[in-house]
């Protein structure tokens, strides 16, 4: 078995178990236990799961307030780029996530628009604001203040947006945009496919890393708002498969 097919094997193994143990690895994948220890560190560097004593666990989201603090400038410079392709009587979605945060902040002066979120704190924010706000039902998870579930997706299947700027929690080194949850890809997946003009919107610490499920493909995206610098190699598989990035 080859070390990407191994890894993807391991990914799935966690994804149905939530811990799994290095000795139980190494046994299904007729691997060493050296082998599987080297795998299991190369996904806890990837933040796909957590090392425990003997094994692993599926890693927890990280919470709303800690991601506030990460990358905060290069995510306030992709709010800026965002911010100047939203027109007078757009309707827009802001995904859930602190970059579309800062694009809220400064998109709610524009006359006439109208916003779409599935964020509680986004919609916190322009409650004070003169946007036409609409917020997605479903169930709330308290940890990322995000309305998930069948009613959100059921919801966005029903709605056009003009323009989507949507996030993602890693993007792999095939250019696949990955989440940690089913819930969630299939509401990123439905809401790129009934937006006019959809955008992704993610810093450089996203890129290179694997989560459980895969949502699209960057060439699924009109463009890719970023501050990510690409190798020349991965400027020609860009080009090759149709990528649009906009950097900052």
């Amino acid at each position: 078995m080859l070390a990407e097919e191994r890894i993807s094997k391991i990914i799935d193994i966690i994804k149905e178990k939530t811990t799994v143990r290095v000795d139980e690895l190494a046994k299904e994948l007729d691997v060493s236990l050296m082998t599987v220890r080297r795998d299991l560190e190369r996904l806890k560097n990837d933040g796909v799961l957590e090392r425990c004593h003997g094994g692993a666990i599926l890693k927890k989201e990280v919470s709303y307030q800690e991601k506030r603090t990460l990358q905060i400038e290069e995510k306030i410079k992709i709010a800026q780029k965002c911010s100047k392709m939203v027109r007078k009587g757009d309707t827009v979605f802001l995904d859930a996530g602190t970059t579309t945060y800062e694009i809220a902040k400064l998109i709610c002066d524009i006359p006439s628009i109208a916003i779409i979120t599935n964020d509680i704190e986004i919609a916190r924010f322009l409650i004070g604001t003169n946007v036409r706000l609409i917020l997605c039902g479903g169930t709330v998870q308290k940890s990322t203040c995000s309305m998930v579930g069948d009613f959100a997706i059921h919801m966005m299947e029903n709605m056009r947006t003009e323009i989507a700027f949507i996030g993602a929690a890693s993007i792999d080194n095939e250019f696949n945009v990955l989440t940690p949850t089913s819930n969630k890809a299939v509401f990123k997946r439905t809401v790129c496919k009934y937006s006019n003009r959809p955008y992704l919107v993610v810093d450089s610490s996203k890129f290179g890393k694997q989560a459980l499920l895969k949502v699209n493909h960057l060439s699924d995206y009109v463009g890719v708002i970023t501050n990510r610098v690409f190798s020349e190699k991965e400027n020609n598989k860009l080009k090759n498969q149709n990528i649009n990035i906009i950097t900052i």
